[in-house]
């Protein structure tokens, strides 16, 4: 029976219990497909990692990404998460930057003293969203249609729907309603009113998954709301968004923009230390 290195920490926030919470085991060379699946299931946490040795040559090292039910080929807590377990036990990147190979290719890490961020992976989908799949959506959030003031394709992997609120009171009063809408992934973000919200982030964000559960704070969400929001021109080059106020959290998620590249970055807090046995 095999053991190896567990690690569960705390992502997108410098304190344990108000972020998002990741299962990290290390040295899974050997499990296979149906044994990661069966552990991620057991978890029963938003996503479990695998680390290995990398196989693209460009890469650190691998990671797999399992949610309970299915594999994914990127998110981003699991990213940052990964990557601090990985510098934690002794890895070094060959490079400036740490560089994980995942399911949707090589994605880049950069250190800023204790915080990471990663290099937000192209959008696979953009565009307008179709009048029937707005309306189910507005039925979803329990809103009118024309109380989103955008609707838009974000898709970096996981399927993400953006929609734009004027107000963050709205966004938070949102109770959403699964059974209008299964199997679609919907991030909602909407500006802080500093008058109001205070001046701590710029942005809410909220993100319903496939299976309509909330997820507390969302890497992908953020990085693929980031290359809309500021390639469309409405929300600036840099900019911190929260999420997870309306579930007890406090995650922070740190957005810059550098050059072509668009930065998702956040602490990563330790939790839990161990090994697991298999």
């Amino acid at each position: 029976m095999p053991t190896l290195p567990f690690h569960q920490v705390d992502v997108f926030s410098k304190v344990a219990f108000k972020g998002n919470p990741l299962a990290v085991i290390a040295e899974a060379d050997g499990l296979d497909d149906a044994a990661m699946q069966a552990i991620a299931n057991w978890t029963n946490l938003s996503e479990t990692t695998f680390l290995s040795r990398a196989q693209d040559p460009g890469a650190d090292y691998r990671v797999r990404i399992f949610t309970p039910q299915r594999e994914l080929p990127f998110a981003g807590h699991p990213t940052l998460g990964s990557a601090h377990v990985w510098l934690a036990l002794g890895g070094r990147p060959k490079g400036e930057h740490v560089v994980q190979e995942c399911g949707a290719g090589l994605v880049r890490i950069k250190r800023a003293g204790d915080r990471l961020a990663f290099a937000a992976p192209p959008l696979r989908r953009t565009g307008a969203v179709d009048a029937e799949l707005t309306a189910r959506i507005a039925a979803a959030l329990g809103i009118r249609t024309d109380a989103m003031r955008a609707v838009q394709w974000a898709d970096n992997g996981p399927g993400w729907i953006g929609v734009l609120l004027d107000s963050r009171q709205d966004l938070l009063n949102i109770r959403f309603n699964v059974l209008a809408l299964s199997q679609q992934p919907v991030g909602i973000v909407a500006p802080w009113d500093p008058a109001t919200d205070g001046r701590d982030a710029h942005y809410e964000v909220r993100a319903f998954t496939w299976s309509g559960a909330e997820d507390p704070v969302t890497g992908s969400l953020n990085a693929s709301l980031a290359q809309w929001l500021i390639g469309a021109g409405i929300a600036p080059k840099q900019y911190i968004a929260s999420q997870g106020t309306a579930l007890g959290r406090a995650g922070r998620v740190h957005v810059a923009q550098d050059g072509e590249t668009i930065w998702i970055g956040g602490d990563v807090a330790p939790v839990v230390k161990g090994t697991i046995d298999l």
